[in-house]
């Protein structure tokens, strides 16, 4: 009877009501954002629009009629995949010409003519990539100040991980066998 008085306030607890001639009508809505986070299957709390425990947002939630046209999509994506690979496998890759310079650009020659190890040259490799996205942050731009303070911050991270993995590259590699102390 508490439900059915006059000029009461909604509370959180319960859904919206409103009068429609003698009855009362309660709006029992579908829930609009997802109750489990995808990433981490944690669940969300009450009003949050991201993961308290990994930090993933949350996403909306899927009618039937969404999930249904989802699970088409979905078939029609693993067709053509499944297509994709059955063309490649039948392609002879033995067969193929390859330019002659592309020799040069194989992990095992660039290890031979650098005479880097296998963990320094991948350390050094993704020393270059993070340099290069230091790079490419600054091609970002900024409209007031807080924009280009961000993307100093950006940048900053950048060249952070690019000098730890140079460091990386240092300590992994294998002393010449040249040089004795």
């Amino acid at each position: 009877m508490a439900d059915l008085a006059q000029g009461t306030q909604q509370e959180f607890w319960r859904p919206p009501s409103h009068r429609v001639g003698d009855e009362m009508v309660i709006h029992g809505t579908m829930p609009v954002m997802a109750e489990v986070c995808p990433r981490c299957a944690t669940e969300f709390l009450l009003g949050s629009r991201f993961c308290h425990a990994c930090g993933g947002r949350r996403p909306d939630a899927i009618s039937a009629a969404h999930r249904a046209d989802a699970a088409v999509i979905a078939g029609w994506w693993q067709k053509g995949v499944n297509g994709i690979q059955s063309m490649l496998g039948s392609i002879s890759w033995r067969k193929v010409k390859f330019p002659a310079w592309m020799r040069y650009l194989h992990f095992h020659e660039i290890k031979a003519r650098t005479g880097l190890s296998t963990g320094s040259l991948i350390a050094f490799v993704l020393g270059m990539a993070c340099v290069a996205g230091a790079l490419l942050v600054g091609l970002l731009t900024a409209k007031t100040l807080v924009d280009w303070q961000a993307i100093q911050f950006y940048r900053a991270e950048w060249l952070l991980a690019a000098t730890a993995s140079f460091v990386a590259g240092i300590l992994l590699k294998k002393p010449s066998r040249d040089h004795r102390d």
